[in-house]
């Protein structure tokens, strides 16, 4: 009689073999599968600890914007305990990097690299730039009902804290702090009559939105003083000039030519307050002041009349004002093109004026400026050249009139007049284009809302 026992161990021993190896596997797939999936969850929640640095910074900014070092006083990186908000624990830490502004720029850089505390050496990093929000956000910002007259092309956001008449067309919201207002000649109504916070005949009316809460104009009052002891120390400064003014030539090779200027002539002309004014504006003799470099010198700064005009290559910013500015009416000049060598960010150039900035009488016919304008106290405009009993040319009237920039005022701003429906003075076509560019770049020393915001966003792993 056969035996099989032999047989049927080794056949047991096989299959206990071959079931070690799958269970062992199993535990093994198992094991690997949980620590990737802790892994997984340390790499989520290191960028998450990243992004809490951002907002504990931004939260720090907002209480003091001058402040890159995290409140110590000394160099970083700074480093802080993450704790989680459920649970109460500290579940990892961040480490931030904060880079200052460059000279007449407030964006700040931070880079905050987190890791959780049970796989601390996965790291994530978030790089962020921050800024308080610039007023180059806007195409126009005014502070008093405007009228945008048909043929009119805006491009870029439109607030008023007044009312709005929109005639032409536009590519943005157009806001304004009042559900109704009273339309008076401003706006083209006679007699005063009550109108929606935003009407007329253009549009697209769906991107009109009203009432929306009031811009606070007392925020972006400029500090001249400040301006102008920062213009003594990097910038260039001239005071008063004890003839006419000064005539700045921009030039494509990144320079700028100050000339005082030592005799101009007056030309009559008609504003919007119903006032003839007599106002030196035509230059027919200067000497030259000196040539400065743009990348060098970014902050211009005046206490008198400016005219200015040519190519910008860089980025800069112009100011006419005279201290006490409650004693004096500083303004400026735009009389003749002014463009930029490029419209790709790396040019951008800030006009403030202590009142007024004003287009001359004597411009080409189709007049293009590429700037950031504010008026601190005053408008941008150009007067009525047509007017009987006031002033009258044949340059009154021009082909067209571009702007590649922003406004900001505190009066309506203007420069089209009519009668009976026929243009008087002014220009045929009107095309104002926001500057994307500036939003993020906007001019040196360029006043701001206040406001800390984020301007980029970037992640990438720590390693």
């Amino acid at each position: 009689m056969k035996t099989t026992r032999g047989s049927i161990s080794i056949f047991v021993l096989i299959m206990g073999v071959i079931f070690s190896i799958t269970i062992g596997g199993m535990v093994m797939f198992g094991s690997l599968e949980y620590t990737n999936s802790r892994r997984s969850e340390s790499y989520g929640r290191a960028v998450d600890i990243a992004e809490a640095g951002i907002n504990y910074y931004r939260w720090h900014l907002a209480h003091d914007m001058t402040d890159y070092t995290d409140g110590t006083g000394n160099p970083g990186p700074y480093v802080h305990d993450y704790t989680d908000p459920q649970t109460g624990q500290v579940t990892g830490q961040f480490s931030l990097e904060i880079t200052p502004p460059e000279p007449g720029s407030q964006v700040v850089t931070v880079k905050s690299i987190g890791a959780s505390s049970q796989h601390p050496t996965i790291r994530r990093s978030v790089t962020v730039r921050f800024g308080a929000e610039s007023l180059t956000a806007f195409s126009f910002l005014h502070n008093a009902s405007v009228w945008f007259g048909q043929g009119i092309m805006v491009s870029g956001e439109v607030f008023s804290n007044g009312g709005i008449r929109m005639d032409g067309t536009h590519d943005s919201l157009v806001k304004t702090s009042k559900a109704t207002y009273t339309c008076g000649t401003e706006t083209g109504c006679w007699p005063p009559q009550q109108k929606p916070g935003v009407w007329g005949n253009g549009g697209p009316q769906e991107l009109w939105q009203f009432p929306v809460p009031a811009f606070d104009f007392d925020s972006i009052v400029t500090d001249f003083n400040s301006l102008n002891a920062e213009s003594q120390v990097s910038g260039v400064y001239y005071g008063p000039s004890g003839a006419f003014g000064y005539h700045l030539i921009f030039k494509a090779d990144g320079t700028v030519d100050v000339y005082k200027v030592t005799a101009a002539t007056s030309r009559r002309g008609w504003n919007a307050d119903d006032v003839c004014e007599v106002l030196f504006q035509t230059i027919t003799n200067e000497q030259l002041l000196g040539n400065y470099n743009v990348e060098d010198k970014k902050l211009f700064y005046f206490e008198d009349t400016v005219w200015v005009e040519g190519t910008v290559k860089g980025k800069a910013s112009v100011v006419a004002a005279r201290l006490p500015v409650e004693s004096y009416s500083t303004n400026i000049w735009i009389n003749d093109n002014l463009v930029y060598e490029a419209q790709d960010g790396s040019t951008v150039l800030g006009l403030i004026a202590q009142s007024n900035i004003y287009f001359a009488y004597d411009i080409p016919q189709d007049f293009v400026i590429n700037a950031t304008m504010i008026a601190q106290n005053g408008r941008v405009m150009r007067h009525h050249y047509n007017r009987s009993g006031c002033s009258s040319g044949n340059k009154a009237v021009r082909d067209s009139l571009a702007i590649f920039g922003s406004l900001v005022t505190k009066e309506k701003s203007y420069w089209n007049f009519t009668g009976s429906g026929v243009l008087r003075s002014g220009f045929v076509d009107r095309i104002i284009t926001y500057n994307q560019n500036a939003l993020d770049g906007p001019p040196p020393y360029f006043p701001t809302t206040g406001v800390v915001k984020i301007l980029s966003w970037e992640e990438d792993v720590a390693n």
